[in-house]
C-alpha cells in the first residue's frame, strides 16, 4: 500500500494541489493540505482500501483538514473567518476531471505570470506544476538550494501580496502570456537539453519534466503553436541517445548514429508539426520544428534537404529575428551554397558587434574556415571559442578540433 500511494503522490499529486490552490485561494494553505491529504490516505487508506476515485478524495480530504485549521486559526484571528466562510460555501462542490484540468492550467499560467522575475517563475513552475523538489531544480541549475528556496518563497508572496488572479487570461491576453508560458517551458528544455555550464551536457531530468509540461499544455489547450513546442523539443530528445560518447563527449548531428534515433517519437512529432503548419498560423516553435523534423526525417546526413531548411530560416527571421536564427541560417546557407557564402554572413553578423561573446559563432566561424582549408583562421576562431565556452563536454570539443589542426 505505501508503494500505491507513493505513485499515487508522483502522477497526480500536482493535480490535487492545483485544485486545492483555487478551492483554498492560497498556495500556502493548500501545500499544507495535500501533505495532510496524504498523511490521510497513508492512515485510511490500508484499512479501507484505495477510494475509486483516488484525485477526489484526497481534494476532498485536503479541503476538509484545511478548514478544520482555519477553524482553529479562527479563534485567534477574526480576519480568518471571512476565508472560512468562502471555503464552506463551496463544501458541496465535487471537482470533476474538467475542473481539475482547468485547475492545472491555472496553476501553470499564475506560475508563469508576467509580473514574476524569470528565475522566479522557472523556479515556481518546476516545484509547483512538476512537483521537483527544490534541492532538485538548484542541483539542475548549479545554484543553492537556499537560492532556489527564496525564489519560490518570494514568488509565492508576491502573487499572495499582489493577489495575482489564479486564472487562464481571457482570450484577448490569451496570446501573450501563453507565450510566456511557452518561453519558460522552452527554457526548462534548453537547460536540459544542453546545459549551459558545468560538466555534463545533458540534464534528462529538466527536458524530461518539460516535455511532460508540454504535452499537458497540449492536452489542455491544444493551440498550433502548443504543438510546435511540443513537436520541436521531442524532435531533439528523440536525438539523446545519438548525441554523446560513452564518455559524455559530443557528437555532432552529421556523425551521429541514426539507428538510435527514437523513430517513433519523432514520427509522433512529425505529425505534431504537420498539423500545426496546416493550421495557416505556424509561430517561432512550429517553424523551428519543421525545421528539426527536415534534420530527423533525413536518412543520412547527406540527404538533408538544406533547400527547405533555409526556406525555413528565411521565414522565422520574418517571425523572430534575432542574431542567434540569423547565425543558424548561415549555417544553413554554408550548407546549401558552400562555406564561403556561411562565412560571408557570419563575419558580418560578428562585425555587427552581434555575438562577440558567443563561443558557437566562432565555434561555426571556425569550422567553416577548416572546410575551406584555412588553418590558422580556424585556429584563431577555434581559440576563441574555446575561451569562451562554459560546458565542459563542448570544451573538450573545441579541444579536439584544435588538435586535429596541428
Amino acid at each position: 500500500m505505501p508503494a500505491t500511494i507513493e505513485a499515487i503522490y508522483r502522477a497526480d499529486s500536482r493535480r490535487v494541489l492545483a485544485s486545492l490552490i483555487r478551492l483554498l485561494g492560497g498556495m500556502e494553505a493548500a501545500e499544507e493540505a495535500l501533505h495532510d491529504a496524504f498523511v490521510a490516505a497513508a492512515r485510511q487508506w490500508p484499512q479501507e482500501g484505495v477510494p475509486r476515485n483516488p484525485v477526489s478524495w484526497l481534494i476532498s480530504a485536503g479541503r476538509f483538514k484545511a478548514i478544520d485549521r482555519m477553524r482553529q486559526r479562527v479563534r485567534f484571528d477574526a480576519a480568518q473567518g471571512e476565508l472560512l466562510r468562502q471555503v464552506e460555501e463551496t463544501m458541496d462542490e465535487q471537482p470533476d476531471e474538467e475542473d481539475i484540468a482547468d485547475d492545472q492550467l491555472r496553476l501553470i499560467f499564475t506560475c508563469c505570470h508576467p509580473a514574476l522575475p524569470a528565475d522566479a517563475q522557472i523556479a515556481l513552475t518546476l516545484r509547483e506544476v512538476c512537483g521537483l523538489r527544490t534541492e532538485e531544480i538548484a542541483s539542475a541549475f548549479l545554484v543553492g538550494a537556499p537560492t532556489i528556496g527564496q525564489r519560490i518563497v518570494r514568488a509565492k508572496a508576491r502573487i499572495r501580496d499582489e493577489q495575482l488572479p489564479y486564472q487562464v487570461p481571457e482570450p484577448e491576453e490569451l496570446s501573450e502570456r501563453l507565450g510566456m508560458v511557452l518561453h519558460v517551458v522552452y527554457l526548462v528544455f534548453n537547460e536540459g537539453y544542453s546545459a549551459s555550464s558545468g560538466d555534463r551536457l545533458v540534464r534528462r531530468e529538466l527536458s524530461s519534466e518539460a516535455i511532460r509540461l508540454g504535452r499537458l499544455l497540449f492536452d489542455l489547450l491544444p493551440e498550433p503553436e502548443v504543438a510546435g513546442l511540443l513537436a520541436l523539443m521531442m524532435l531533439h530528445e528523440a536525438r539523446r541517445a545519438a548525441r554523446m560518447t560513452a564518455d559524455g563527449d559530443i557528437i555532432l548531428l552529421a556523425d551521429q548514429d541514426r539507428s538510435l534515433w527514437n523513430r517513433g517519437m519523432i514520427a509522433e512529432a512529425g505529425r505534431l508539426v504537420a498539423d500545426a503548419m496546416r493550421s495557416g498560423r505556424p509561430g517561432v516553435y512550429t517553424v523551428q520544428a519543421a525545421i528539426a523534423a527536415l534534420h530527423a526525417e533525413a536518412e543520412t546526413a547527406e540527404a538533408t534537404d538544406w533547400v527547405e531548411i533555409v526556406g525555413l530560416y528565411d521565414l522565422l527571421m520574418r517571425l523572430d529575428p534575432s542574431p542567434v536564427i540569423a547565425l543558424n541560417r548561415a549555417v544553413a546557407v554554408a550548407m546549401r551554397d558552400g562555406p564561403e557564402a556561411g562565412l560571408r554572413l557570419i563575419e558580418g553578423i560578428l562585425e555587427s558587434g552581434e555575438l562577440t561573446s558567443y563561443h558557437l559563432a566562432h565555434a561555426a566561424r571556425a569550422d567553416l574556415y577548416r572546410r575551406l582549408g584555412k588553418k590558422d583562421e580556424a585556429r584563431g576562431a577555434y581559440a576563441e571559442a574555446l575561451r569562451l565556452a562554459r560546458q565542459e563536454p563542448e570544451r573538450r570539443f573545441l579541444e579536439r578540433r584544435l588538435a586535429e589542426l596541428d
